[in-house]
């Protein structure tokens, strides 16, 4: 836009005196005057030849179109960079399956597909510019995050003309009559993406873009802003098209507030299936449509407190007031306190899905706009011929498949019930010999997770099951005896001499001691040196304590429900309390790839308090590797400590917990040999010399 034709006042109100102004471009287009159907899709990919059949089949007198449009021609495949080239290589719709297929082979390189691929498998664009496809309808469309921005600055100069090929952009509106009602349509293309707000690329004027992609630009909005103050008509209903969802974005939903949107059309999220909403059906309250405006906000401070005095020092006046009327959208937040907000209940938004698979239909007649959503959805036809061993079974469902006991046993014990109980396969296994008492029953040694050792409680009837922490702790408990178990064994054999005879009442585990109402060890009989199980050989006894063969391979049991972290993860140490503001300009600002900071949780540690502990995750390995080069720099009066995050399991096992445990080991393993008649040092006892110092 020539800066001339911009307004000299910085004003968010409508001109009081239009005429005094340079005219808007805005045209005024009749349909039909009682009925008229507008087919609304998007990412049409460069297939222009499907757009008259889409109007053809939906009966539509005009199309909208929300971006991904397919501008390109010959010369523009010098000025996309290779990685754009592979995603309209990876999405166009002119080009056959096995042809893709062949083009994103791992081994094949982007000169290769650079060498191959020409514009008419990308776009039908030349086909349209030279003639040899004409529209059949008029389209109004924006442009995409894919297209290129040379093409654009030709239609905005007028080079490029296509007949019934109306762009819609910040500088130039249309109106379209029918159906009783006048249709302002009013566009915003490009992706929306907060650090390049104030980068324009290839472009000129307020138009942004280069090597095949385009993005939003805060003149760009300042310059919309101003077009449709200048143009606004209460008689009017006004039509937000944008590429990038108000649904998604802050900033998106406060421009259609300041521009009094009544409806908006977007794209940009690729679903199978359209939504239709209003933000009073998603927000629970508009305090919660007033936290998303201000999620936009705070993602758009950021980049202007960093790139602020720079702007200053190069834009004009005219431009100083197209950038007061895109800070003015940026503070556009509702007030909950106040009157409701309008647009709260009485906006109504669509999102569409790719043209390939659906689109929206607005039906006018009589002042009315009814709307018709056709979606080509999920096909889920093949869950009825999946077989049910590869069907995920649905948590609580009653028509789940149940896991087969014998072939994958529980790696957890059930609740216990009352009912008949069975052990868990490698505890079926076991045999270890048990010391018979003199009232002829045995004290249970082990007890199987699915089934706890019962509590007695005078009468001999088991005593209820306790909590879940209970039992978690009986099962570590089973668990450290029967190691110990295994270590006095092993210790056994090494000091018994070959000759001897190994006694298995030896490799018993100490007995549990028994309440008040048992039997005294006076009346416990005597046993003899390894016969007190001769049924039950101790090698076959080793052989049944080892673990149960499976199909394991070997791989550890996940110990967390937490999710995987994030692969371009950095750990902090922070000399002193800071912001998230302040751990980003640690690492450079916005050009440093920090995409989250995570603080870890107050325990109300002085530690923690004295040196916070801060996660900052990266868009790649090469900002993370630049952010983890600033090990060791200062920040404030203390210095900083940067490392690549591990997992935190990992660093429990290494730290204090495995230290606790390994004490605990060593406690069990001397209470072990103390009740083998062992001690350091010294030769095993016998059962005799046990029970006579016993006495004793």
């Amino acid at each position: 836009m020539n800066p001339s034709s911009r307004p000299a006042s910085s004003s968010t109100r409508p001109a009081v005196s239009p005429n005094s102004r340079p005219q808007v471009n805005t045209h005024t287009k009749v349909l039909d005057t009682t009925h008229g159907r507008i087919l609304c899709i998007a990412d049409i990919r460069g297939r222009l030849s499907g757009l008259n059949d889409l109007a053809r089949e939906a009966n539509a007198k005009a199309i909208i179109h929300t971006g991904d449009f397919g501008f390109f021609e010959s010369n523009s495949l010098d000025r996309i960079n290779d990685r754009t080239l592979r995603h309209l290589t990876m999405y166009s719709p002119l080009i056959p399956s096995t042809q893709r297929t062949h083009f994103l082979a791992p081994d094949n390189t982007s000169q290769a597909i650079r060498a191959t691929v020409d514009i008419s498998l990308l776009s039908e664009f030349p086909l349209l510019l030279s003639g040899q496809l004409k529209l059949s309808v008029p389209v109004y469309t924006v442009w995409g995050a894919c297209e290129d921005v040379v093409i654009l600055e030709k239609f905005r100069a007028g080079i490029y003309i296509i007949d019934n090929l109306h762009v819609l952009d910040e500088a130039t509106t249309h109106c379209l009559d029918v159906g009783g009602v006048k249709l302002r349509l009013l566009g915003l293309g490009g992706a929306l993406v907060p650090h390049k707000m104030f980068d324009n690329g290839d472009g000129s004027a307020t138009i942004a873009g280069g090597q095949g992609t385009m993005w939003t630009t805060a003149l760009q909005i300042g310059e919309l802003v101003d077009t449709a103050q200048r143009v606004f008509d209460p008689t009017e209903t006004r039509l937000l098209v944008t590429h990038a969802s108000p649904g998604r974005e802050g900033i998106m939903a406060q421009l259609a507030l300041v521009l009094k949107a009544d409806l908006s059309i977007s794209a940009g999220l690729h679903f199978r299936y359209a939504s239709s909403y209003n933000e009073f059906s998603v927000q629970s309250d508009l305090e919660g449509f007033r936290h998303k405006l201000v999620a936009g906000k705070e993602a758009f401070d950021k980049v202007w407190d960093s790139v602020k005095q720079q702007v200053d020092t190069v834009i004009d006046e005219h431009q100083r007031v197209l950038l007061d009327k895109a800070l003015s959208v940026i503070e556009r937040l509702p007030n909950v306190q106040g009157p409701e907000e309008p647009s709260w209940k009485n906006c109504w938004n669509w999102n569409l899905c790719d043209a390939a698979f659906g689109s929206l239909v607005l039906d006018v007649k009589d002042g009315r706009i009814s709307a018709e959503l056709k979606s080509q959805g999920f096909n889920y036809a093949y869950r009825r011929t999946a077989t049910p061993s590869n069907v995920v079974p649905t948590p609580n469902s009653t028509t789940s498949s149940l896991p087969n006991a014998t072939s994958n046993p529980p790696t957890k014990g059930s609740t216990p019930v009352q009912a008949e109980k069975s052990l868990s396969p490698h505890l079926k296994e076991v045999k270890s010999p048990l010391v018979p008492v003199a009232s002829g029953k045995e004290t249970p040694k082990e007890s199987s997770p699915s089934t706890p050792a019962p509590k007695s409680n005078g009468s001999g009837t088991p005593a209820p099951p306790s909590d879940k922490a209970e039992k978690e702790k009986q099962k570590r408990k089973e668990k450290k005896e029967r190691k110990d178990r295994e270590r006095t064994e092993a210790k056994e054999k090494e000091a018994s001499t070959s000759e001897e005879k190994t006694d298995p009442a030896l490799n018993a585990p100490a007995p549990i001691p028994t309440p008040a109402s048992a039997p005294t060890p006076a009346s416990v009989p005597e046993l003899k040196s390894g016969k007190a199980t001769p049924e039950v050989p101790i090698a076959e006894v080793r052989e049944g304590m080892k673990s149960p063969t499976t199909d394991s391979t070997g791989t550890r049991t996940p110990t967390s429900k937490r999710s995987p972290r994030h692969p371009w993860t950095l750990f902090v140490k922070l000399p002193q309390q800071s912001t998230e503001a302040d751990v980003r300009t640690f690492f450079g600002g916005e050009a440093a790839g920090v995409t989250k900071v995570t603080f870890l949780a107050n325990k109300g540690s002085p530690h923690q308090r004295a040196r916070p502990f801060v996660y900052v995750e990266f868009g790649d390995d090469e900002t993370m590797k630049a952010g983890l080069e600033r090990n060791e720099e200062k920040m404030g009066e203390g210095t900083v400590s940067v490392q690549i995050a591990t997992d935190r399991e990992e660093r429990a096992d290494r730290g204090g917990r495995g230290v606790f445990r390994g004490r605990e080991r060593g406690r069990y393993a001397a209470r072990g040999f103390a009740a083998a008649g062992l001690t350091r040092g010294s030769t095993p006892r016998t059962n005799g010399e046990t029970r006579e110092s016993a006495a004793a």
